[in-house]
């Protein structure tokens, strides 16, 4: 991994912080910084928090994903907070679950600056996964916090925890009907 730029410190394996103390900038050097930085986790992602601390209110962080990267469904129901998503490079796709896991094109969401989608926002209770459809995605995220580890999301039992064997066979079938509905070609990984 390439050195951290200076407003830049690791707080953890997946996450970085900016250790600004009036305003920071999100520039293409750091989102060059945490492409390299998510293609290098083994979990294909990687945030940077432009925060203070899991107490503040509202949050933001620029979160990184690379093609294969697994992010369960989930929903923000207890306590019920509203998250969005603003494309800053790349392309995204998002989709929005039923109860039971279905979907349909009506439920997908491809943010895109060719096609002219950048943002999109979800209701609390929204079951809803995103994954990259191309390398070196990044995003503009902001939710209520704080953030409590606990509680910050509930994750579908419809589909597979991370780390699960079934998360990869999941993470494809989903992307390639998500493809399949939006006219998109076929992944390439």
């Amino acid at each position: 991994m390439a050195a951290p730029l200076p407003h830049y410190r690791r707080i953890g394996p997946g996450a970085t912080a900016s250790d600004h103390d009036r305003f920071a900038v999100v520039d293409a050097a750091l989102l060059a910084q945490k492409a390299r930085d998510a293609a290098a986790s083994p979990r294909l992602r990687d945030m940077h928090r432009l925060h203070a601390a899991d107490g503040d209110n509202p949050h933001r962080m620029i979160n990184t994903l690379e093609p294969g990267s697994y992010v369960q469904p989930h929903r923000h129901l207890t306590p019920a907070k509203s998250e969005s998503f603003v494309l800053l490079t790349g392309s995204l796709g998002h989709v929005v679950f039923a109860e039971d896991g279905s979907f349909g094109r009506q439920d997908c969401v491809v943010l895109d600056r060719q096609r002219g989608v950048l943002a999109i926002d979800i209701r609390p209770g929204v079951w809803h996964a995103v994954f990259a459809l191309v390398p070196d995605t990044a995003v503009f995220e902001i939710k209520p916090g704080p953030y409590h580890p606990l509680n910050d999301k509930d994750f579908a039992a419809f589909a597979p925890a991370e780390g699960e064997a079934a998360a990869m066979g999941y993470l494809r079938g989903l992307e390639d009907r998500f493809r399949a509905l939006t006219g998109l070609p076929g992944r390439s990984w």
